[in-house]
């Protein structure tokens, strides 16, 4: 009879205790695909994600292709420096590298320049000259620790271009529990790979804010252009301060018009929920 009168007392007990430790915001992902539409982007041809990282609050767009993998092109940028300091395959943001002379896409990349100068730039020949230092099995054995993506690799002979062409994939959803580990300092690494790292990737900041983040672009002939922006805000004033780890993707249509909404959709989303000012 005692357990019996106890039973209903245990019940509100455990529901009160949930209640305590469920986050005050993002029980249920909130939608912003109105964002998206606002900056001229089909929700249906991209996907967002935000997570707050005090709360577990989570903002999405574009349904399932928030788990969609896509080529990670230079996003990998991020976990490829980590990897680049840590292993001793360069020996920080500052190492030099000679341009060889060859004229390659993009004007920045037609220069020497430091390994800091290439994240900014995305300079994929200086990548292309540091992956082969660490091997096609050390990569995928840091990728597969890391949990990025599916941490393929693939042949030896596809070493300066798996994040490229691929295999290497990776959806939104991984991009952003990736970024988590790495905001929170999780990840496998010593506090000097963390030290020199981050700050190469500060990508703009404001009052009270920062934003640490990589943009890519997948190209291809044969399969549809993929445009990607991921990273984090650091918000220690505003409405809403916190950390907000995001991941964003995009079919590209129209290069000249498509690329630069990367970056527009992420800070229309960040400005719409409180967590930036409005653009």
């Amino acid at each position: 009879m005692v357990r019996a009168m106890l039973r209903p007392l245990l019940a509100i007990s455990a529901f009160l205790l949930a209640a305590c430790v469920l986050p005050a915001f993002g029980i249920a992902p909130q939608s912003i695909e109105s964002s998206v539409k606002n900056v001229g982007i089909d929700p249906s041809r991209s996907a967002l994600l935000i997570v707050r990282l005090e709360d577990g609050a989570e903002w999405s767009s574009g349904g399932a292709r928030v788990d969609q993998r896509f080529v990670a092109a230079s996003t990998s940028k991020i976990p490829h420096t980590l990897i680049a300091i840590e292993t001793g395959a360069v020996s920080g943001p500052e190492e030099w590298f000679e341009w060889d002379g060859q004229t390659r896409f993009l004007p920045a990349w037609n220069k020497s320049q430091t390994l800091a100068d290439a994240f900014r730039h995305s300079t994929v020949w200086i990548y292309q000259t540091i992956t082969p230092r660490i091997g096609s099995e050390a990569l995928h054995g840091w990728l597969a620790t890391f949990g990025y993506g599916n941490a393929d690799t693939g042949a030896s002979e596809d070493i300066t271009t798996y994040w490229l062409r691929g295999p290497l994939r990776i959806s939104a959803r991984e991009q952003v529990t990736f970024l988590t580990r790495l905001v929170r300092h999780e990840l496998p690494l010593s506090a000097r790979t963390y030290e020199l790292a981050v700050p190469v990737m500060l990508a703009e900041e404001g009052e009270n804010w920062r934003i640490h983040a990589k943009t890519g672009w997948y190209s291809s002939d044969e399969d549809q252009d993929i445009g990607w922006y991921v990273g984090w805000l650091e918000q220690a004033g505003g409405p809403a301060p916190g950390s907000y780890v995001f991941a964003f993707n995009l079919d590209v249509m129209a290069p000249e018009t498509d690329i630069p909404k990367r970056l527009a959709a992420v800070r229309q989303a960040l400005a719409d929920i409180g967590a930036l000012p409005a653009p």
